[in-house]
This record gives C-alpha cells, sequence and structure tokens, in this order.
C-alpha cells in the first residue's frame, strides 16, 4: 500500500533524494495535514505563500485572472501536486491564483523557514527546486518569442496554450466574446464563426461567457 512518505517522494521536489535523508528531513520537520472537503478553498489569489503546500490525494481546480479581471482560466491538477513553489520566492511573494478543492484532498504544508533552513542544504534539493523555477522562466520567455499564427483558429488556440500551466487535461476559460477578439486583435464575428468551427471539429465547447477545453492536448500543434 502506497504511504504519504511514498507520495511525497514522487514530487519533483523530492525525486533523487537518498531514502536516508528523506527519513532524517521527515524526523525533523513538523508536518501539518489537513483534510479538505470538495469545493474548500486551500489557497486564496493575494494571499502570502509562506509555506510549500502538497496535495496527497485528490484533485483541486486552479483559477487565474488577468489583472483587470476580464477572463479567467481554470485548471485541473491531480495529486501529487505542488501549489505555486513560484510563489516562496521573489519581489511578489503572493499567491497569484486561487486553489479549490475539487473532490476531497488531503494536503500537507511545510514552513517558509523549514525549507530555508533545512531542506536547502540538501543539494539534491536544492537542484529540483531550481530546476522547477528555471523551466517556467524558460517557458514563459519562450512564449514571448514565439511567432503569432496567422490562421484566426490557431491565433485562438495560441491564446489558450499560453496562459495554461500544463498542456493536458481539461480547462476552462471564462471570457466575453468582445474580450477574446480584442486580445487576439479580430472582430468579434471573426472570432464567433472560428470558434462555432472549433467546437463542430469536437476542439472545444461554447457555454455562456464560458469555453472549455475538454482536452487541451488536441489544441497543441
Amino acid at each position: 500500500m502506497e504511504t504519504m512518505y511514498d507520495t511525497l517522494l514522487q514530487l519533483p521536489l523530492f525525486q533523487g533524494l537518498a531514502h536516508e535523508d528523506f527519513t532524517n528531513i521527515l524526523g525533523k520537520v513538523k508536518l501539518h495535514f489537513t483534510k479538505h472537503k470538495a469545493g474548500e478553498t486551500l489557497v486564496k489569489k493575494g494571499t502570502t505563500c509562506g509555506q510549500l503546500i502538497f496535495i496527497l490525494n485528490g484533485e483541486i481546480a486552479s483559477s487565474t485572472s488577468s489583472t483587470d479581471n476580464s477572463y479567467t482560466f481554470t485548471e485541473y491538477f491531480q495529486a501529487p501536486y505542488l501549489i505555486e513553489p513560484q510563489s516562496l520566492f521573489g519581489m511578489n511573494t503572493s499567491y497569484v491564483s486561487t486553489h479549490i478543492a475539487r473532490t476531497e484532498v488531503n494536503t500537507v504544508t511545510i514552513s517558509k523557514a523549514f525549507v530555508m533552513n533545512d531542506l536547502f542544504r540538501y543539494e539534491i534539493f536544492r537542484l529540483n527546486y531550481m530546476n522547477i523555477i528555471s523551466n517556467r522562466a524558460q517557458t514563459c520567455y519562450n512564449r514571448l518569442w514565439t511567432k503569432v499564427p496567422e490562421k484566426l483558429e490557431a491565433r485562438i488556440a495560441d491564446f489558450i496554450l499560453s496562459h495554461i500551466e500544463r498542456p493536458s487535461g481539461e480547462k476552462i476559460l471564462k471570457i466575453k466574446m468582445e474580450e477574446l477578439a480584442n486580445a487576439i486583435n479580430d472582430t468579434r464575428l471573426g472570432v464567433s464563426k472560428a470558434l462555432n468551427g472549433m467546437q463542430e471539429d469536437g476542439l472545444l465547447e461554447l457555454h455562456r461567457g464560458e469555453i472549455v477545453i475538454p482536452n487541451i492536448e488536441r489544441l497543441v500543434p
């Protein structure tokens, strides 16, 4: 039977860590275990990130809004999952998304102080953490230099793909047609026709003020 420790070892932050070192870490750290009901908010956008929160089981919904709140992307993440490790350090140490339990989930929390004073002493942990942050930064940088597609349907797909955390699973975009048209520099009518064509092709589903992408992999070029 898989234990909580086995689940933690599946996370990128702890992969490659020697069993002896991991046992030593668990002997020092004060782990905070919490059970959350479906629909419960785990983290709210704008609150200070002072800990690492690990999702041990279940599924969460993570929603991120534009600065003017004109549109919101929602993604779903299955355990094991680490909530916003990039928000623990830097100029802005507030969460950028709101994370809600989609099903019943169990979490374990490790304080920022323990991360800095103890976990960073282990080279493999430092390397794993740097790789996570570096990969994220490189992905964001590459998006800035990607050529914008000419075809309207491809521009819509590019807009969606450039705002998501992971190119897999179901995504939901809450946005008005006018806002999407402005974002990709096209007309409302043109965007409406393109979206309906993409719906006919089974790439997405249109609802009032909402675009559901059941399988984001189908939008990846």
